[in-house]
């Protein structure tokens, strides 16, 4: 766990460059620190590797599959001017509904997982998509975000196959726990 928790730290730095308006934030580059420059992208990421992981089998790619491919829908319906409502909401829910999952061990089949994890990435991908920078690259961009999203799924499913090896599935529970908590913390304060 202390290795998930210097990893995020070496990235904080970077998150603040994720911005338009600051050199060298143009394509693959601001498409890799957009992600990483929200708690609420970052915390359903690692969930959905930690739930994964819990899970286990098929679910250990369809799930992080699922979700980025969904991800990228939803960043071409906003390219392709396609309304999608109630993007803020969705990607809040999908911080509670995700780590509740974790917290909770819900065993779900991998298909519905899939169905569910991909709804919720199709406005995490809208909202991507709608904070490009002006001088970025749509496809660069498009690309670091996807390989962003990814390297945190692997992150969770790294460090929830660890800690369920080690017996120390709790964590993992936890860290869902801690997941859905920041969610409703952050649905407060758009409230």
């Amino acid at each position: 766990m202390s290795r998930l928790v210097f990893l995020l730290a070496l990235l904080v730095p970077t998150a603040a460059m994720a911005h338009p308006g600051h050199s060298g934030t143009a394509g693959f580059l601001a498409g890799v620190q957009h992600p990483l420059s929200g708690i609420d992208h970052i915390a359903v990421a690692l969930a959905v590797g930690l739930w994964a992981a819990l899970k286990g089998g098929r679910a250990l790619w369809v799930w992080p599959a699922a979700f980025v491919a969904l991800m990228l829908v939803g960043a071409g319906l906003n390219l392709a001017h396609v309304a999608l409502p109630f993007v803020e909401p969705g990607i809040l829910a999908s911080v509670v509904v995700v780590g509740l999952m974790v917290a909770f061990a819900v065993d779900l089949p991998v298909w519905l997982g899939g169905v569910m994890l991909g709804a919720f990435a199709l406005f995490h991908g809208y909202a991507h998509v709608a904070e490009v920078p002006e001088n970025a690259s749509g496809f660069e961009f498009m690309l670091g975000f996807t390989l962003a999203t990814a390297a945190l799924q692997g992150i969770g499913i790294a460090s929830g196959k660890a800690l369920t090896s080690a017996r120390r599935q709790p964590l993992v529970r936890a860290a869902g726990a801690a997941c859905a908590v920041l969610g409703v913390v952050l649905a407060v304060q758009v409230l």
